[in-house]
């Protein structure tokens, strides 16, 4: 019979805590920027959804369609940074660049756009920026030097 005793014990006497420890580890290297991947997506369906909450659908329509796309974009890098981090990183610049075209998009895709309308793609390229470089720096770190 197997002793079913209610006394609880240290778990550091358990044979498997140091395969326990890096198994531990080896899931959570290099995952700093965990942190960043919800911030992104938040970002992107912002990014996407915003025409539609700033009311600028009718009055800039090439911009609407824009940032739906830049948006679903950042998105899915934002999806793909959670699924496959080791492979999605390096995709971190582009964030980057997705960011600096967000802001001087209002003045080439737009037709003279008001100030909330500029004001919208700047603070999204902005952020955008702050958060790919985030990512950027965070995975060149954590890549080990051969």
């Amino acid at each position: 019979m197997a002793n079913v005793s209610h006394t609880r014990g240290d778990i550091a006497s358990h044979p498997d805590v140091p395969e326990m420890r890096e198994r531990y580890a080896r899931m959570l290297g290099g995952r700093d920027v965990v942190l960043v991947d919800g911030p992104v997506f938040l970002l992107g369906l912002y990014c996407a959804a915003s025409p539609w909450i700033l009311h600028y659908t009718t009055s800039q329509p090439a911009l609407a369609t824009h940032n739906l796309i830049m948006g679903i974009a950042i998105g899915l890098l934002a999806l793909g940074f959670t699924s496959t981090p080791e492979r999605m990183y390096g995709l971190s610049w582009a964030m980057c660049a997705i960011g600096a075209w967000m802001i001087i998009s209002p003045w080439i895709v737009g037709t003279s756009p008001d100030t909330g309308v500029v004001l919208n793609s700047i603070i999204i390229g902005v952020l955008t920026v702050v958060l790919g470089a985030l990512c950027a720096v965070t995975t060149t770190r954590n890549t080990p030097r051969t």
